[in-house]
């Protein structure tokens, strides 16, 4: 019987390919579920899941907050993973992994070993294609970086993470936790799925068809114009365009575009866009303890008060008595936003 820790008692074994200038949080996310499923409590010890980073050189590679990892196995040395998991960073015009990776990938593949791409590494396995006849799953702000790269393609932009048959792919952030867990499940069990997740202070695990943060208009959106432009309005929140501005980007007429969005949204372009960010900076105040000055800067406020004025008279409620409706308070915080 072999022994506990050996390589064929392990439930699950997951190789990593990390492009240059990836995103580590998505990286780290999905790794700590495997640590802390692999173990009794938070040993560490990789016993339940293995996994390794490999490269074709050993280089460090880069994140795109500028922490390197280092790879600790060499691709011609790679044994058997049950799933290799792509991780994507900042998009740029050159290939974000070597030649001998993608080759790989594609070796893989041929085998029948399912791949999983993570942030951006959907962009990489799509155009090594061997995304070809799958749905896959992009973030909401690159959504239309990938339709602008693969014209004939249609990405998923309202899920967290998608599995279809072999390819899983991911919208990266906390969705990579939740991937994780998911495959934890699959070949460990419940248990130490959610014990995962707790220990790291996330409560539940969230299903693949979980919406997107910030996603309550584009999941309700017919026209294709109308969502390219409310993508364009959540990819800028701090510092908000004005209607002639996305309508110049999006090469229509302004009239054009208001009348487009009465007719699938029955508001205006500035409405909705009013709305995006009154929805950010309530999704901050539930979520952080950032002040109200802070986030009201962040959602594109003049200010604190401008905040207050705006979302009592939108919503009818100030700041700072809606976060502490949320939190179970009865009182006014002795903040900037009551």
């Amino acid at each position: 019987m072999p022994a506990p820790g050996s390589p064929s008692h392990k439930r699950l074994r997951i190789g990593f390919l990390l492009a240059d200038r990836f995103t580590l949080s998505a990286f780290a996310s999905f790794v700590d579920v495997l640590r802390l499923a692999a173990d009794e409590a938070d040993k560490s010890r990789p016993i339940r899941c293995e996994w390794s980073v490999l490269s074709h050189d050993h280089a460090a590679i880069r994140s795109s907050c500028g922490v390197r990892v280092q790879p600790d196995t060499w691709l011609r040395d790679a044994g058997t993973y049950d799933y290799l998991v792509v991780v994507g960073g900042l998009i740029g015009d050159r290939s974000a992994i070597s030649a001998e990776a993608v080759a790989y990938l594609r070796s893989a593949a041929a085998k029948n070993v399912p791949l999983i791409a993570l942030c951006t590494g959907v962009f990489i396995l799509q155009e090594a294609g061997l995304l070809q006849g799958y749905r896959c799953c992009v973030s909401w702000f690159h959504h239309q970086d990938f339709v602008d790269r693969f014209e004939t393609e249609t990405p998923i932009s309202d899920q967290i993470f998608v599995v279809d048959r072999d390819r899983m792919t991911c919208s990266g952030g906390h969705g990579a936790a939740h991937l994780a867990a998911f495959l934890v499940q699959r070949h460990i069990g419940q248990a130490a799925a959610i014990k995962s997740l707790n220990i790291m202070m996330i409560e539940n695990a969230l299903s693949g068809e979980r919406p997107q943060p910030g996603q309550r208009f584009a999941r309700h959106i017919d026209d294709p114009l109308v969502k390219r432009a409310v993508l364009r309005m959540q990819q800028n929140i701090e510092i908000p365009k004005t209607v002639d501005e996305l309508a110049a980007e999006l090469t229509v007429g302004r009239r054009t575009l208001e009348r487009r969005f009465q007719a699938d949204l029955a508001r205006s372009p500035q409405k909705t866009y009013l709305e995006i960010r009154l929805d950010t900076a309530m999704s901050r105040l539930r979520a952080t303890g950032d002040s109200i000055s802070a986030i009201a800067l962040a959602c594109g406020f003049c200010d604190a008060s401008h905040l207050v004025r705006t979302m009592r008279a939108e919503r009818g409620v100030t700041p700072a008595r809606y976060r502490n409706a949320q939190r179970g308070q009865t009182g006014l915080a002795a903040d900037d936003g009551a």
